[in-house]
């Protein structure tokens, strides 16, 4: 247990979360809506402080991070606790742990300084906070992140977008990329299916752009929820004024959790969603979930030779630097650190 960063002091022993965008109001005795913060006599604390459910050395291009240092190891870390609820949650076992009461079996200590000792043994070329959101875990990723930087390994970020201005520049020093899930273009969306709202996802992706953290954004393609020409065009022009460069990963939806009844996402469907990204501008667009698809690999913009190959996680970098070794052209990839 460990006190809170970013929170309020008020009367009556009531305490104001400045973590994330809900900003809960905590009375003492009780829990924000995340499950993981705890009001104690006026006192804010994580509950999950270096307490670890998953600990694992992924590719980087698992998160899914596709413009930043491919090919590489990320050591990836969660704790249990989310502030959505997502419905189609496929780490729901983790994430909605702490919402069910009688979660302090899970997990097991894992300090922040023993986090980039692991990183640096397996050669890990970064560590990803990542699996449920870590936005609820912040003072735990903060400490590591701090830790990682001065022995040279990047910090990356695989979020919901949900945080506060306040936690974003708090963080800012320390973070090198992030994937963010816009989940759709509707706040009814939001509210209905993650029980938040759209627009602080919206914020966090544009500041962290304006910050220099590589931002690349995913959203999972739902049948019959998110998944009208309107809304991936919507999305497809937020991104394009925000920058042609960015990445989107438009990922194919498997019935899970509370969305068993849905069917998968028909490929033509992504394949509809990348041609609408390509039509509004952006350089690079990505279907997820669908190893082998041609919309896995990264082209180049200019000739649009094969820049980056992959199949699965399987990659294979094709390039001089950043640059294309067919044109020269300078593709907006991070490869190296």
């Amino acid at each position: 247990m460990k006190e809170a960063m970013l929170y309020e002091k008020l009367e009556n022993n009531e305490v104001r979360c400045a973590l994330c965008a809900h900003r809960c109001l905590i009375k003492p005795g009780r829990l924000g809506i995340c499950g993981v913060r705890e009001n104690r006599d006026g006192i804010l604390y994580s509950l999950v402080y270096a307490q670890t459910v998953s600990a694992n050395v992924d590719p980087i291009e698992k998160k899914p991070l596709y413009h930043f240092l491919p090919g590489t190891g990320a050591f990836s870390i969660a704790t249990v606790g989310c502030n959505f609820r997502c419905a189609f949650c496929q780490n729901a076992d983790i994430s909605q742990a702490s919402k069910g009461g009688g979660w302090g079996r899970w997990g097991q200590e894992l300090p922040p300084e023993q986090v980039v000792n692991l990183a640096q043994k397996h050669r890990c070329a970064s560590i990803a906070y990542t699996y449920t959101e870590p936005t609820i875990f912040f003072e735990y990723a903060y400490d590591t992140a701090k830790i990682a930087t001065e022995r040279d390994i990047k910090n990356v970020f695989v979020t919901n977008g949900y945080m506060t201005e306040e936690a974003l520049r708090e963080i800012e020093p320390y973070l090198d990329a992030a994937n963010v899930d816009l989940k759709g273009f509707t706040d009814e969306f939001y509210r209905r299916t993650c029980g938040a709202q759209l627009q602080p996802v919206l914020d966090s992706i544009r500041l962290m752009h304006q910050m220099g953290v590589l931002v690349e954004v995913t959203t999972l393609i739902v049948p019959g929820h998110n998944d009208s020409d309107e809304e991936l065009r919507r999305i497809a022009r937020f991104l394009a004024d925000i920058s042609l460069d960015l990445p989107w990963h438009i990922s194919r939806f498997v019935p899970h959790y509370k969305m068993t009844d849905v069917p998968p996402t028909p490929v033509e469907t992504l394949h509809r969603a990348a041609e609408i990204g390509y039509e509004t501008g952006l350089r690079y667009v990505y279907a997820g979930n669908v190893p082998g698809d041609r919309y896995e690999s990264t082209y180049c913009p200019n000739c649009r030779e094969i820049a980056v190959q992959r199949f699965g996680y399987h990659t294979q970098v094709k390039l001089d630097g950043n640059r294309c070794k067919n044109c020269g052209y300078q593709l907006a990839l991070v490869t190296e650190r």
